[in-house]
């Protein structure tokens, strides 16, 4: 998990856990919160998983929150795909890729306002049921939502449209997280030039990785290296002592 400060181009925090669960989220905007000290973030991009909303509204609920619209986009490409047959799902699909096109609130009323006139011609179909003729249940036969990814689709664009235009009101704060998802890349292709090393292996190559790439200067660079070496004398003494 990586804490990127987007503005000046720098990770300020990283750390391993297995899986992204609001404890491990806690620990580390604990962390999080010392390291900034009296320094204020802008506001808060993130990709919207409910540990990470849960724990920025925990410890900075002051701030404005985004949700990172490059990951919206990619859900509704998978729920709303580019080759189908249905108009209604082509309409839907096409207003869901106009949402990085809005500049201003006035053109986010008009977005709202043709997810408003799209329900209107089609919301029928997101209640529309398939019945089977073989399988039942105690309440009679077993049946379905006829357009299942239809309905996830309109879900993710309607079940809370707030979080996608917090960028208007606050100027410092872009409307994707593409910043933090280059330095995922990067991490990736370089984990993928060194195929072969184990889960450990490949955690602390991407902590040194991730800690060069905060070494600007020769100066910041002897910092580093100071920094290890006082912290395995320090590991070094305490064997000793045990």
């Amino acid at each position: 998990m990586i804490y990127r400060d987007i503005t000046h181009h720098q990770n300020l925090y990283w750390s391993y856990h297995q899986s992204e669960s609001y404890e491990s989220l806690r620990r580390d905007l604990i962390v999080l919160v010392e390291i900034l000290g009296t320094r204020q973030p802008s506001g808060v991009v993130s990709d919207w998983k409910g540990s990470i909303v849960n724990g920025v509204a925990n410890y900075f609920d002051h701030l404005p929150h985004q949700r990172c619209l490059t990951h919206v986009l990619r859900e509704a490409k998978r729920w709303l795909p580019k080759r189908t047959p249905f108009p209604f799902t082509n309409e839907l699909r096409r207003i869901a890729l106009s949402l990085t096109q809005v500049k201003t609130q006035g053109e986010a009323t008009e977005w709202k306002a043709k997810l408003i006139k799209w329900d209107m011609a089609y919301g029928h179909l997101l209640k529309e049921k398939t019945y089977s003729q073989t399988e039942t249940t105690r309440n009679g036969p077993k049946w379905w939502h006829t357009h299942k990814d239809l309905r996830r689709g309109w879900r993710l664009l309607t079940d809370n449209w707030y979080p996608f235009f917090v960028h208007l009101d606050h100027s410092l704060i872009p409307n994707t997280n593409n910043s933090i998802e280059g330095v995922n890349s990067q991490a990736k292709r370089i984990l993928g030039n060194h195929r072969g090393m184990k889960t450990p292996q490949q955690v602390s190559f991407l902590f040194w990785y991730l800690s060069f790439t905060r070494t600007k200067t020769k100066q910041d660079l002897k910092k580093l290296w100071g920094y290890w070496k006082t912290q395995k004398s320090s590991e070094l003494d305490t064997q000793k002592v045990t």
